[in-house]
Order: C-alpha cells, then sequence, then structure tokens
C-alpha cells in the first residue's frame, strides 16, 4: 500500500519490478531447457507393391476376438500358452513383425495385455492393423 502525497487516503498500487524479474528469470531458465524431446521409435507403413499379394513368412498375425479369443494366423490359441507360442514363433524369425488385429468393439486392455504378453516373449516389432478406410 503506498499514500498519495497531498491526499489522507491510501491506495494499493502494484510494485511490478519483482515480476518483471520473476518473468527474466523463468525466460532465462526456459530457454536453458533442452526443447527436444524423444519419444517412441515408430516405422512408417510402407505403400504395397502393386505385384506383391504373398503376404511375407515373417509376419504373424494374432487376432482377439470380441469374446477375448484368440488366433494366430487363424489357428485358436489358450491365453495361457500364448506367450510360450510367441517365443517358439519369433525364435527363427529375429526380423519378424507381430501384427495385432483386434475387433473394434473390444476393449484396448485386452490388446494392450497381448502387446505386453508379446514383449515380455522378446517379440521387438509389434504392429496394429486398422480397417481400411474408402
Amino acid at each position: 500500500m503506498a499514500i498519495q502525497i497531498g491526499s489522507r487516503e491510501i491506495t494499493a498500487t502494484i510494485n511490478v519490478t519483482p515480476l518483471i524479474d520473476v518473468l527474466l528469470v523463468l525466460l532465462i531458465v526456459f530457454m536453458l531447457l533442452p526443447t527436444h524431446s524423444r519419444g517412441l521409435e515408430s516405422d512408417l507403413p510402407q505403400a504395397a507393391a502393386s505385384g506383391s499379394s504373398r503376404p511375407n513368412p515373417q509376419n504373424v498375425v494374432v487376432h482377439i476376438g470380441r469374446d477375448g479369443s484368440l488366433e494366430i494366423d487363424s489357428r485358436p490359441v489358450p491365453r495361457s500358452e500364448l506367450e510360450g507360442r510367441f517365443q517358439s514363433l519369433f525364435a527363427g524369425r529375429p526380423d519378424g513383425v507381430l501384427f495385432v488385429d483386434a475387433a473394434n468393439d473390444l476393449d484396448f486392455a485386452e490388446v494392450a495385455g497381448v502387446i505386453d504378453t508379446a514383449r515380455g516373449a522378446g517379440v521387438v516389432r509389434i504392429g496394429l492393423l486398422t480397417e481400411q478406410q474408402k
């Protein structure tokens, strides 16, 4: 608070000098912080060649049904055997890709559980399949 000269009233005024000091300190801090951040590595999908319709033998597709049923390359697999199957499939496919295809109305927790199991089994490259929009 400050008193105006020639008056008996007390008026409030804002002293902006400390606020400018704080602003300059924040400006210096944000200038010195590193601005580049690193996220998860991802590969962009490549356009399919017009003549190659044969699937790559290195790739494996796991389908998660609406009821939570699992199929690896169209063969049913119980959830208890999933990690062992991933280990045996990818033991001979170090460059293989696991594609996860799930039903549209399925909760993502189910998909995340399958991805977590695959990562635990040593699968390095995992892709998500989506419906192609027309």
